[in-house]
């Protein structure tokens, strides 16, 4: 087989779960993947911002990012696509969101490409969790009169709350209109309609010419699933959940605390040098 490009989720899939990695590991293998003229490709739900502090010691001319669950594409040279939210869409969740309250107490964050932004009634402690993900967070009055592009909001809940229950009320409330997914750790994100991981290596395919079946993905969670539908060679991580291994039954040779997206990317880039 012919593989162009290589793609990876970050957390539960790349990363260790203290969300480091084997970074001479990996510094080997992006010099491998360029002289196989072989494109790395870095898709997650982080901003940017924060994926590029992954890779301080990374040469980051060789990586391209799909950050925000696809909706922003960017490499050292600027932004290649972005998918942002509509002020009318963000206005109809805020909306239902205030409809339903009462029912449950979430946060709701709007991440842009300047910043995240929150309510100015969210407390300090809240606001330091929110950095943990997000490099810059500003608080604001009124969330329709930010003058950002706004790629994802998320709602997030405490720790015990049904994310998938919340994920089926809003997919079911918005329909077609909007892209509302799971990230695994307590929250919601929605980004405009048809956005996700698969449209930003779809943005990527037009870009460069390169064809889905030229392509590697691994990923370990609902929001890789459409991702790892669209690629030729798809990888579950042996650590994810077992739904995830009934949908993509190729698994990585070792889960994310034991470098499996590293050590499968090693046999594959030694099985296509010997083609």
């Amino acid at each position: 087989m012919t593989i162009k490009l290589i793609a990876t989720d970050l957390d539960g899939t790349f990363l260790r779960n203290d969300r480091t990695f084997d970074v001479a590991r990996f510094n080997r293998l992006l010099d491998q993947m360029e002289d196989q003229d072989v494109k790395m490709v870095v898709a997650t739900g982080n901003k940017v911002e924060q994926t590029l502090h992954y890779f301080k010691e990374t040469p980051t001319n060789r990586l391209t990012y799909i950050s925000s669950n696809g909706a922003m594409v960017s490499d050292t040279t600027g932004i290649l696509y972005k998918r942002p939210v509509s002020k009318e869409q963000i206005k109809k969740v805020l909306d239902w969101n205030t409809q339903t309250r009462a029912k449950m107490e979430n946060l709701i964050v709007l991440s842009g490409i300047k910043a995240a932004y929150v309510s100015n009634h969210a407390t300090p402690e809240m606001i330091q969790a929110v950095e943990q993900f997000y490099p810059k967070v500003i608080q604001v009055e009124k969330f329709l009169e930010i003058e950002d592009d706004i790629l994802v909001m998320e709602l997030l809940w405490p720790e015990n709350a049904d994310i998938k229950y919340f994920v089926q009320v809003l997919r079911k409330k918005f329909g077609e209109e909007l892209h509302t997914t799971g990230s695994g750790f307590g929250s919601v994100s929605i980004l405009a309609a048809n956005t996700n991981k698969e449209t930003g290596l779809e943005a990527l395919s037009r870009i460069w010419g390169i064809k889905p079946e030229e392509m590697v993905a691994f990923g370990d969670n609902s929001n890789d699933l459409e991702m790892l539908r669209y690629v030729g060679h798809p990888f579950v991580m042996p650590n994810a959940a077992e739904f995830m291994k009934e949908r993509i039954s190729q698994q990585a040779k070792a889960d994310n605390e034991n470098d499996g997206v590293l050590e499968t990317i090693e046999m594959l880039l030694a099985d296509q040098s010997q083609d």
